[in-house]
């Protein structure tokens, strides 16, 4: 194994205070800021909005887009390409915008904010002519029985309805929902060189095409708040359960605090920062969650070894060369994953700024709990308990400690002495 330094002999317990002292400041400066400033700040996926479905003629250039959706004043909205396995080059995206009505007037109002964006986006001139990749069966029906391109005059209701259906099938299924050229519709039984005239003089075809349009209300927004949370909850309840059986209960507390640390400093700076809190954000933040706890149980792991060889030393002293002796997988792990974070948050765009931004905080500051904030806990609880000399850590469930000649106690071990 790589080792950065020989036999570090660093005191961290004896700056416990130091690492308290910072933890708290940095608690107080986020937490102040999120109660005098509104509180935190919620994506649009957790505060509701507006979901649009635009289909393009040609893969979007999605900076392009979000450009011309801020342009447009829709900057907080969120863009998420859509693929599947039977269709992955299906030129889709997901808008999400902030909902600024109720029901069908938020449908409304999202919608048209979106398809200006896009018009002014993508060039589509205002020329009063409708869009013929917009169009739906009863407006292209009511159209062609306007025109009667087909002279049928009586009985022409019917089969222009027939004929609209067959267009925007086309459009639909052989196309994927966007029409280039009405020259195309040729191919269509039924269309003839008139209807293709008419069509030509009369629509204009935009780039885009928007499917669907669906609310996300605040209700469920509200929901996968909940969710969000009961998620992280859970997460630290099982390791607290796994920790407490693996070691002891002080052990499983002390990680837990620490890791609710690592997210409270976490928020605290999202806060101070602007970035909002979205469903990608959660997502860093449980990942957060794991790779704290990660290197807090390969500190804690140690210091059991360490109370089984050196039983005579104060527990204080065992804790030290116990992260003295992982500082060096520690800054390897921690920094090798440090600078691929933090290239993701220089380099990987707006879309992932906020969750590469949690990650970067969430390995420093998890890292540094796991030796500053988790071990001195377990430290300070052995000098309250009155157990100074040596840990109390069982090997197992069951383990428990023994004590020896001098008052202090022991782990129990099987096998030879």
């Amino acid at each position: 194994m790589i080792e950065l330094f020989k036999q570090p002999n660093l005191d961290w317990m004896g700056k416990a205070k130091y690492f308290f002292a910072l933890s708290g400041t940095l608690l107080i400066i986020g937490w102040a800021a999120i109660f005098l400033k509104g509180g935190i700040k919620y994506g649009i996926d957790f505060r509701g909005g507006t979901n649009v479905d635009v289909r393009f003629a040609q893969a979007p250039n999605v900076d392009q887009l979000r450009n011309g959706l801020r342009g447009q004043g829709l900057g907080n909205s969120e863009i998420q390409s859509i693929g599947d396995i039977a269709n992955p080059n299906s030129n889709e995206v997901m808008i999400f915008v902030e909902q600024t009505g109720q029901a069908d007037q938020a449908l409304d109002e999202g919608k048209a904010k979106v398809l200006n964006a896009l018009n002014a986006t993508y060039g589509v001139s205002a020329s009063g002519k409708q869009d013929l990749n917009a169009a739906t069966p009863t407006t292209l029906a009511n159209f062609l029985s306007s025109k009667d391109p087909l002279g049928l005059s009586l009985g022409a209701g019917e089969k222009y309805q027939q004929l609209a259906k067959a267009i925007l099938t086309f459009r639909d299924k052989d196309r994927n929902g966007v029409l280039t050229s009405v020259d195309d519709l040729r191919n269509v039984p039924g269309v003839t060189p008139a209807v293709v005239s008419a069509l030509n003089d009369n629509y204009s075809l935009a780039p885009f095409a928007i499917r669907n349009v669906e609310i996300v209300g605040p209700k469920v927004g509200g929901e996968l708040r909940n969710q969000a949370i009961r998620v992280t909850l859970y997460a630290l309840a099982g390791m607290l359960v796994y920790i407490a059986f693996r070691f002891e209960w002080v052990y499983g507390a002390a990680a837990v605090l620490a890791v609710f640390h690592d997210v409270l400093i976490t928020l605290g700076l999202f806060k101070i920062f602007g970035f909002e809190i979205s469903l990608t954000v959660i997502a860093a933040l449980l990942t957060l969650v794991g790779y704290s706890m990660n290197d807090t149980i390969v500190i804690f792991d140690r210091i059991r070894e360490n109370s089984r060889l050196l039983r005579k030393e104060p527990f204080a002293d065992i804790v030290n060369k116990s992260i003295n002796q992982t500082l060096s997988r520690t800054i390897l792990t921690s920094g090798l994953t440090f600078l691929t974070v933090l290239v993701l948050f220089l380099m990987g765009g707006q879309v992932l700024r906020a969750f590469a931004f949690a990650l970067v905080v969430g390995i420093v500051v998890g890292t540094y709990s796991s030796f500053g904030i988790a071990a001195p806990l377990v430290v300070a609880w052995n000098n309250w308990r009155g157990q100074g000399g040596v840990a109390s850590t069982g090997t197992a469930a069951g383990s428990r400690p023994r004590s020896n000649e001098g008052g202090q106690p022991r782990l129990a071990t099987s096998g030879r002495r």
